[in-house]
């Protein structure tokens, strides 16, 4: 099986498959979305070049959404919160103020932060799925398995893996579909950030056009080319997730280059709505199961337009806080923990969600929890619990390697330390 051709109807049936009950190892998670691939802990404030601890925040905030969606898959949660969408506007504001130096060596830059943690987890995947019968003979073409390889090093389409395994243990066989879940991340960011330095220049010469080009790119896609289904595969997967999120990413170079600032206090606030409802009006529009959720992650340009509209009123509101308010202050450790281990905590999340079925599925043999705690046992809130000190412990065994991207002297815990007397110099 390729990567997600159809991506609507996959995610409508991976989402399910996650909603059954922890008693059947290895649920389908839903696939969409993830982190951040710039975690970037030195984001920088517009003002005077520090930290921005505003953006750290909606940096954390969308990792975890991203966590708690694939657990639970609820359809409400993005559009509570965009995460990717916000996620892309970041990394694009991020880089637009990078390319104030050579674009070449800011682009160097960006790989060698993304490449080694993912090679890193494509290492580790790799082995395990060849220990579990995958190799080249597995789709009958040997040749085009091993180049197919190479995407691993340089993923400018989505790199392989196996999409049916015998399984072993406690795991099924469709693990490994599971935790390939989020790929298709790094392949976008890896776009956006090849073609930022093109972006930024058409931005500043034609920003109005530069910005809303990717999203008239996925209405033609999506609009009159859909139903051609010899157009599916790797290049319409690609140039469908690039221009989904295309006017995000440039919305937040906009936001860095001070262009949304020269344009009336009162616009954003008053045409992000409704470009919102837009993407609203066109999801309900769309033919669906009456007896299922309308997800608006299954519909490229609904969540395009809700994705942009939100963006836009959150940049907007931008408060660049260098730094934190004082309500806010105690969650200083966890958002700069989170931002600093940003692309680890992406990549290992689906690890910890799928490891967290097989280790609860034995409990229920046990009499004790079989007869007082089934409830226990079949929630999906159990299953987050066991997940998150997983996560945890990945990120603490593998972390390390985005310092070393960076080159930065590894740390297991880039967990920051409260100064002595800070809280009360700030009475």
């Amino acid at each position: 099986m390729t990567a997600f051709t159809d991506r609507g109807r996959a995610q409508d049936t991976i989402q399910l498959r996650a909603l059954a009950i922890p008693r059947q190892p290895g649920p389908e998670a839903e696939p969409r979305q993830a982190p951040e691939a710039e975690h970037a802990p030195q984001t920088p404030s517009p003002r005077k070049g520090g930290r921005d601890r505003y953006l750290d925040l909606l940096r954390a905030l969308a990792l975890i959404r991203v966590m708690v969606y694939h657990n639970f898959g609820w359809f409400w949660l993005p559009l509570v919160f965009p995460s990717m969408g916000v996620m892309f506007a970041l990394a694009g504001s991020l880089m637009a103020r990078s390319l104030s130096r050579p674009a070449l060596g800011v682009i160097r830059g960006r790989l060698r932060r993304l490449l080694p943690p993912m090679w890193l987890f494509g290492a580790i995947l790799i082995t395990v799925q060849i220990i579990d019968g995958w190799g080249p003979d597995s789709d009958g073409h040997p040749t085009w398995w091993w180049a197919k390889l190479a995407f691993w090093i340089l993923p400018l389409s989505t790199p392989p893996y196996a999409d049916a395994l015998p399984g072993f243990g406690l795991v099924e066989g469709g693990w490994a579909l599971q935790i390939t879940v989020p790929l298709w991340y790094l392949r976008a960011y890896l776009w956006y950030v090849l073609l930022s330095p093109l972006m930024l220049r058409a931005l500043r010469r034609l920003p109005w056009v530069t910005l809303f080009s990717p999203l008239a790119l996925l209405i033609v896609m999506n609009s009159f080319f859909a139903d051609q289904e010899f157009l599916y595969g790797r290049v319409w997967e690609t140039a469908n997730d690039f221009a989904m999120f295309g006017s995000c990413w440039i919305l937040g170079m906009a936001h860095q280059e001070g262009l949304l600032k020269k344009i009336p206090q009162y616009v954003l606030p008053s045409i992000a709505p409704l470009v919102m409802v837009a993407g609203l009006w066109y999801l309900q529009t769309r033919p669906v199961d009456p007896t299922v959720h309308t997800d608006i992650e299954s519909w490229p340009i609904a969540q395009a337009l809700w994705s942009l509209g939100f963006v836009a009123i959150l940049l907007h509101v931008s408060p660049s806080w260098e730094q934190w308010p004082r309500l806010l202050e105690r969650w200083n450790g966890l958002v700069s923990l989170l931002n600093a281990r940003a692309v680890s905590v992406y990549l290992w999340h689906q690890v910890a969600l799928v490891a967290a079925i097989p280790l609860i599925d034995p409990l229920w043999s046990v009499p004790f929890f079989y007869d007082n705690l089934q409830w226990l046992l079949a929630s999906q809130w159990f299953t987050l619990l066991v997940a998150i000190p997983l996560v945890g412990l990945l990120v603490l065994t593998f972390g390390w390697v985005e310092d070393v991207a960076a080159k930065r002297s590894p740390r297991l815990l880039p967990y920051p330390r409260r100064q002595r007397g800070r809280r009360r110099s700030a009475d």
